[in-house]
């Protein structure tokens, strides 16, 4: 991964919108089924909100039921880090940018088994899609 971005809580604030920074740096959820990019279906790469980092190509998108964005791998194994999170009384695994340490959303193992059987479930507001030439 690139050189890795780091900003005071301010600088965060003024550059993400109000529900960008409660998610991307203190580990909020968008409500499910609320993002521009639950449903979207466009080919492209998906990028940190926060950064710019590539993190998602749309070709691991898939429809996972479940109201967020769902891929079922990184770009590249270094685009996103893990840590276990044990919050609000579960044991789940987060994912954030490798890049500038953003929260992005957690990993489950109940992807499509045919994919390798992981699910990235990211906050839609942690990302922007950059289309391939030819999408509208």
């Amino acid at each position: 991964m690139a050189d890795r971005i780091e900003k005071t809580d301010a600088e965060w604030a003024q550059s993400l919108t109000p529900e960008q920074y409660r998610v991307m740096r203190e580990k909020g959820t968008e409500r499910a089924f609320t993002g521009k990019y639950w449903n979207a279906k466009d080919d492209g790469v998906y990028h940190c909100a926060a950064c710019g980092a590539p993190l998602f190509d749309a070709q691991t998108k898939f429809d996972s039921g479940t109201g967020w964005p769902s891929f079922t791998a990184p770009i590249a194994p270094s685009s996103v880090e893990t840590e276990t999170d044990t919050s609000h009384g579960m044991k789940r695994v987060e994912v954030h940018c490798a890049r500038c340490a953003a929260h992005l959303g957690h990993l489950f193992d109940d992807g499509p088994a045919e994919r390798g059987g992981k699910r990235y479930c990211i906050n839609g507001c942690a990302l922007t899609l950059e289309k391939k030439d030819g999408d509208s």
